[in-house]
């Protein structure tokens, strides 16, 4: 390209790096001469070459496990903030999955290779001793970590308060017989959840009746067949007033079980999800909602804040713990309860 527009490979260089607003280094007369050139061979920079003299590749990597063949709207939902933050930092998204997070050892110091800048933690639920292989040249963020991690700053909502919230709900619509299908006891956050519908329960001096929390994978045949299970299991007792999902495809598969028993919702039983998905707006569903897309956009905002300190060699902020707020959404599967108790068939 230098040899096209008739000048060295330092001057080309230095009028390809100013751009049309310029460099000290050359005339004017060069630069447009360069530039010319490099319009008419459709000249790209090399972006490799870029980042190595930067030290900065400017892309993110978003780290997220799929132990499901079904669609999983959580982790679209957070992408997609995510995607949103990348592009008004002016960052690149590249996606890296996990079959399970029991392959991270292996896996991050692997991706903290210098092909991006830093990574976005999506779930992570990483072993005690993790601090001894977590890479520390690499900054990191995590949205909803199951533990804190040392060095990396974590986003999420109050577990715990957001389930209180729910089941404090169907409490004071009138519901007592409150099912909960809760997620798998391998998962912190669907434990919270469980100790905030015990919460509720208790100060509400409502004893849960017995049997009535059971766990299933966190997707929409897990609902459904956790639920199934359960009402065969119970044939011939009264029916719960209200079913409460760790999360909104569980939701989602108990309405699906419940309505091919010709069961109506709300009318028979109230069904409340937990997340706000596009599933649960595009049928109304009540659920909790977690404000994920924001959650995304602002694990992008903290890690390239934690990128540029690290690049200038200053101090990494704190890693800090942020709380971000949740809120019933009261959609049409949310009804009182029946005056007349239905038994299982």
């Amino acid at each position: 390209m230098a040899r096209a527009a008739g000048v060295s490979g330092m001057a080309a260089s230095s009028a390809l790096n100013g751009g049309r607003r310029g460099s000290a280094r050359v005339s004017a007369e060069t630069r447009e001469r360069v530039l010319a050139a490099a319009e008419r061979l459709q000249y790209r920079p090399n972006a490799t070459a870029r980042a190595l003299a930067s030290q900065r590749t400017n892309a993110i990597g978003f780290v997220a496990n799929f132990e499901s063949e079904e669609p999983n709207l959580y982790v679209l939902e957070v992408f997609t903030g995510v995607i949103h933050g990348a592009t008004a930092a002016g960052q690149t998204a590249v996606v890296f999955t996990l079959g399970d997070w029991a392959e991270a050892r292996a896996r991050l110091p692997a991706l903290c290779d210098g092909r991006v800048d830093g990574l976005v933690l999506l779930g992570p639920r990483l072993p005690d001793d993790h601090a001894s292989w977590l890479p520390q040249h690499t900054p990191m963020v995590s949205v909803h970590a199951d533990r804190p991690l040392a060095g990396v700053a974590n986003l999420e909502t109050d577990d715990e308060v957001g389930a209180y919230d729910v089941v404090r709900e169907l409490l004071a619509r009138g519901h007592r017989r409150i099912l909960h299908v809760g997620g798998p006891e391998a998962f912190a956050g669907a434990n919270r959840r469980v100790d905030g519908y015990l919460r509720a329960h208790a100060e509400a001096g409502v004893k849960p009746a017995a049997g009535h929390v059971i766990r299933a994978p966190l997707t929409i045949d897990g609902g459904r067949d956790a639920i199934e299970a359960w009402l065969r299991r119970h044939r011939g007792r009264p029916l719960p007033d209200a079913v409460f999902g760790c999360n909104d495809a569980i939701a989602f598969g108990c309405i699906e079980a419940l309505r091919a028993r010709g069961l109506r919702i709300p009318e028979d039983i109230s069904v409340v999800g937990y997340d706000h998905t596009l599933m649960a707006r595009s049928v109304q569903m009540a659920t909790m909602r977690q404000p994920l897309h924001d959650m995304g956009r602002r694990a992008v905002e903290l890690l390239v804040e934690r990128i540029d300190a690290m690049r200038r060699n200053k101090p990494l902020p704190a890693p800090g713990h942020l709380v971000l707020p949740t809120e019933l959404v009261a959609g049409v599967t949310l009804g009182a309860p029946r005056r007349e108790r239905l038994a299982i068939s």
